[in-house]
């Protein structure tokens, strides 16, 4: 990071460089000396100590001796004072339910993830994740009241700042439902809601394979196809909160119908869905596979197919092959138009590594600009599944650090 403050709408421009200098600290990994800081602000080091004097004033930074030097007396390292009390992750998706209690350094205190069904009504899923959060905390021994903030994501277009999402295609019954201020009045706590893939990226630019890029695409292959577009180190959603729906760019004119009304969108061709669907059609059709060992035959996944893969299940490839190169094309398309350093395909297929990486790779050399196509990384998430979970927690430090800085 480049001394830009992440979350532009919690600052003024009178606290600028404090604000930007607290996400400096929370995002330099073993913490920061405040002559590096200066460094990277281009402010002198009187500056700096005022700033940072006023930050450990109000306890949310703390001084800590370097681990290691090359020689010579160690630094004082500065990093967020984690003491304060807790923060939650919540990631909402359609067949599933993720969640992270952590600290205020980002350290992960407890943990779990669920099935779940996003298709029921918004009243009885917010029930649900409700219970879930209420279970996790009571196990850590904690309970709402230790909550300061929580991020929330779900796997649809978010309206601005109203808390909503709108006409999102995989989440029937969930148009214009006021999920923020249902969770706030559940919780009682600052609750931000955001896309997942929005949050993907973010939580593998803070802490995965994206750190120290300035431009960076995720892509979430889950049940649909989802892309967040961190750009200049600021997580860009477009006028109506829509950009990076990537799932619902057209690859084939005439191909399969998909949930929005269009024909031959990515989700419908390489989303997780669409995966287990080709996987059940290759068992029906008698295909020599380990896939027919699945039962019931409606209970195969993307998963299963990645599993299979994995094993040395050719059809199982095949398949993972086939939307990699449809994935390859629409990413082709991203690297063209908006240049990232890297690309980190996330989300439950992911776990497929190279069998899905691959062909994304072949597509995207053939079909991208050489300028673009030579700097750019194409790799697999480094935190997994847990990457919009940590995103979330992300989301929801922020809004509790820098709340907390403006006093």
């Amino acid at each position: 990071m480049n001394g830009r403050i992440f979350v532009d709408s919690l600052a003024n421009t009178k606290n600028f460089n404090k604000h930007a200098i607290l996400d400096l600290i929370r995002f330099t990994s073993g913490g920061i000396s405040r002559a590096e800081l200066a460094r990277r602000m281009g402010l002198s080091r009187a500056a700096v100590t005022a700033i940072v004097n006023d930050l450990l004033g109000i306890n949310i930074v703390r001084e800590t001796q370097a681990t290691t030097t090359t020689s010579g007396r160690r630094p004082i390292m500065l990093e967020i004072e984690p003491k304060h009390g807790y923060v939650l992750g919540v990631d909402i998706g359609v067949t599933h339910l993720s969640l992270i209690l952590a600290d205020l350094s980002a350290r992960v205190v407890s943990e779990t993830e669920l099935p779940f069904e996003l298709s029921s009504e918004p009243e009885n899923c917010l029930d649900e994740v409700d219970r879930s959060v209420r279970a996790l905390l009571a196990q850590a021994g904690l309970s709402l009241q230790d909550i300061l903030s929580t991020g929330v994501a779900v796997p649809g277009p978010i309206a601005g700042d109203g808390g909503i999402v709108i006409a999102p295609p995989i989440m029937p019954g969930w148009d214009n439902y006021p999920i923020r201020s249902d969770l706030h009045k559940r919780w009682g706590c600052p609750v931000s809601l955001n896309n997942d893939a929005e949050l993907g990226a973010l939580g593998e630019w803070a802490y995965g394979a994206g750190r120290e890029e300035s431009n960076l695409i995720y892509v979430k292959v889950g049940s649909g196809v989802g892309a967040g577009l961190l750009l200049d180190n600021h997580i860009y959603r477009g006028t109506s909160g829509t950009a990076g729906e990537i799932g619902h760019m057209t690859i084939e004119n005439d191909g399969p119908m998909c949930d929005c009304g269009n024909r031959g969108c990515l989700e419908v061709l390489a989303g997780g869905r669409a995966i287990a669907q080709q996987a059940r059609r290759a068992v029906l059709s008698h295909q020599r596979t380990q896939l027919a060992l699945v039962e019931p035959l409606d209970k195969i996944t993307a998963k299963d197919v990645a599993l299979a893969a994995g094993r040395g299940d050719l059809i199982a490839q095949q398949i993972l092959s086939e939307a990699g190169e449809y994935l390859g094309t629409a990413i082709a398309g991203l690297i063209n138009l908006l240049n990232p350093g890297i690309v980190v395909i996330g989300g439950g297929i992911a776990q497929a590594g190279d069998l899905l990486l691959e062909p994304i790779r072949q597509v995207v050399q053939s079909r991208s600009l050489k300028a673009a196509v030579q700097v750019v990384r194409i790799t697999s998430a480094v935190l997994g599944r847990r990457s919009t979970s940590m995103g979330a927690v992300v989301q929801a430090l922020s809004i509790y650090l820098h709340q907390l800085a403006e006093k």
